[in-house]
């Protein structure tokens, strides 16, 4: 650990025309099982965690290191959704049909009451869904959806989604093609920013990208794979490298939409898929392990 927080700190005095972020420490997080981070919550007092092929939920409270299992269903762990105050989540669980399709149902679960709900049944053609502080919106066949959070009136949340690798955007219930550099290009890694502004995606082999709502300026922020926003001017991601079967080096980076870059990991770890909130950021290894960055605005 010594070792790693020094080579970091020397790996920032050099990069520091580019420093993005000031880390103030990184920390092994301590896992019950090896497993993978598949988010952290808004307030940055838990993980969800799951198994290195998506499989299962489990939340870990950072304070208590309690655990609760939510799910233990393929593909529970990928593109979880948090509602901003942290006591909704929202899933999907894969299973198959009797003609061995594979299907998709859309569920939530509160972590006060422990009330679940299954938003979308299974289906072939989950695109995309999103979540708010009332809502959970999903996107299924190309026609959208939504489902109250609690006891309030649903209302309409924006939902980025994934059709055949085009990018849609669905804004008041009603869905467009966005794909901003193209319908030839295959777009992954979907996000809006905090204020709800700005689109950041991951076009395949060329690198993360932000453009406006519309479409509108396109512009390039790093080569990074796996970007997340960790706030409204900054993405993190990561920069991984490999030889065509295994990936044998990646480090987490950070970059402003006005081109500063920094790197935030020595090659003394693979990190891999960040997720971030205001003040941490949380990474994965492919050992199992799971990091965290804490880190304050510049």
């Amino acid at each position: 650990m010594r070792k790693l927080l020094l080579a970091l700190a020397l790996g920032f005095s050099m990069s520091a025309m580019g420093q993005v972020l000031n880390v103030t420490s990184i920390e092994k997080v301590n896992l019950p099982d090896k497993a993978a981070v598949a988010a952290i919550s808004p307030q940055g007092d838990y993980l969800l965690l799951t198994s290195a092929t998506n499989q299962g939920l489990t939340k870990l409270d950072l304070n208590t290191h309690q655990t609760q299992v939510l799910s233990t269903a393929p593909s529970a762990g990928h593109n979880v959704k948090i509602s901003p105050d942290g006591q909704t989540i929202v899933y999907r669980e894969s299973s198959f049909n009797d003609k061995h399709l594979r299907l998709s149902t859309l569920k939530s679960v509160n972590l006060g009451t422990g009330a679940s709900q299954v938003l979308v049944k299974p289906t072939r053609d989950l695109q995309g869904y999103a979540v708010d502080a009332t809502s959970a919106g999903a996107v299924n066949k190309g026609k959208y959806s939504n489902k109250a959070i609690g006891n309030v009136k649903a209302q309409k949340v924006p939902v980025l989604s994934i059709d055949k690798g085009k990018l849609m955007i669905t804004i008041n219930g009603k869905t467009r093609n966005l794909s901003p550099n193209g319908n030839q290009f295959s777009y992954m890694w979907a996000s809006l920013s905090p204020d709800g502004t700005r689109v950041l995606y991951y076009l395949a082999a060329h690198g993360a990208y932000v453009c406006n709502l519309d479409g509108s300026n396109a512009r390039k922020v790093g080569q990074m794979r796996a970007p997340v926003w960790y706030d409204n001017n900054t993405i993190v991601g990561m920069m991984d490298k490999d030889d065509g079967e295994f990936i044998y080096a990646s480090t987490i980076v950070a970059a402003t939409l006005d081109g500063a870059t920094q790197v935030l990991t020595d090659d003394s770890t693979i990190a891999m898929y960040p997720h971030a909130t205001a003040g941490k950021i949380a990474f994965s290894t492919p050992a199992g392990e799971a990091y965290m960055i804490h880190v304050t605005q510049k």
